[in-house]
């Protein structure tokens, strides 16, 4: 779909190191102009150091970074103007309205949009009068978000930007995430939230232990991953799991699921053929099963 658009995010063989710990090893990610791409991983794979460098706010050992074709680290000013950015963990000023947070907020970027600020904070459910300190961690979220979203922007960098929101915010969030899609920009999406991820990105790049270990549209992760099959409970794991191809065989209410490989797929049918399996729910595997294996180093 953006085969021939300009790379906004150029990543190329970074390097972290924090004393003896190395944060990331070589990592590379190249995020298109106009898509939402997934930056997945588990806590700890390096995904917000990785943010870090491209906003500027820490320097790399090594490797090179480019964020909407200039250094962030020489260039943060410049950079940041087109730039709207919602961290994980939201930290407000304690003895400023949510309100006020959001107008400072949009103040760096020159300001929100009057009107949209204010059908933002209606669909949020956010109420700006009270103080932040008052404020869940839930609403401390939303604030992030509306200063972000109030505001056009070439490049959002959403780093687990859903933590701490019920479903339905997290269907505010996703509407939003499609309103600026939509309006052109591109989104950096960071989450180990694979179902957020299959809603809204068009890409992903999985990383683990700060390298990358599989990147590609969600239909190539997808065929990668394989068929997700479910069959009735009574049926004995040892029908399949001998299998070559065949991963994650487990328990699931009163059924047994299970991932094959493509090129396992007619074994898995003629083993439940000849066992005359009479009930059988085929589907696409979920990038869950994916980064699973991911996570576990086996594939």
């Amino acid at each position: 779909m953006h085969a021939a658009a300009n790379p906004i995010i150029e990543v190329s063989g970074l390097t972290k190191r924090f004393g003896r710990t190395t944060a990331l090893d070589g990592l590379d990610l190249s995020v298109r102009e106009g898509e939402v791409h997934g930056f997945l991983g588990p806590n700890g794979a390096g995904k917000s150091t990785t943010i870090r460098i491209l906003l500027g706010l820490m320097r790399a050992s090594g490797g090179s970074a480019r964020i909407l074709g200039r250094d962030p680290w020489s260039e943060p000013v410049a950079t940041h103007r087109d730039i709207a950015y919602v961290p994980g963990d939201v930290s407000l000023w304690p003895g400023l309205t949510g309100g006020e947070a959001i107008d400072l907020l949009t103040s760096l970027r020159g300001g929100a949009d009057a009107a949209l600020r204010e059908s933002l904070i209606e669909e949020f459910e956010l109420d700006p009068r009270k103080k932040g300190r008052s404020y869940s961690k839930g609403n401390r979220q939303k604030v992030a978000l509306i200063a972000a979203f109030s505001r056009r922007a070439r490049l959002y960098i959403l780093d687990e930007p859903c933590s701490g929101l019920d479903p339905v915010m997290d269907a505010v969030f996703r509407r939003q995430v499609e309103r600026v899609r939509g309006e052109g920009a591109t989104v950096l999406l960071s989450s180990h939230i694979l179902g957020e991820v299959e809603q809204l990105c068009e890409r992903v790049t999985i990383i683990r232990e700060g390298a990358v270990v599989e990147t590609g549209s969600l239909a190539e992760l997808r065929h990668l991953s394989g068929t997700t099959f479910r069959l009735p409970g009574d049926v004995g794991r040892g029908l399949v799991a001998h299998l070559a191809g065949v991963h994650e065989v487990r328990t699931v209410g009163d059924a047994i699921e299970f991932d094959a490989d493509p090129s396992a797929v007619p074994a898995v049918l003629d083993a439940l053929a000849r066992h005359r399996v009479s009930t059988l729910t085929v589907a696409p595997a979920s990038l869950e099963s994916l980064f699973m294996r991911h996570r576990s180093g086996r594939a």
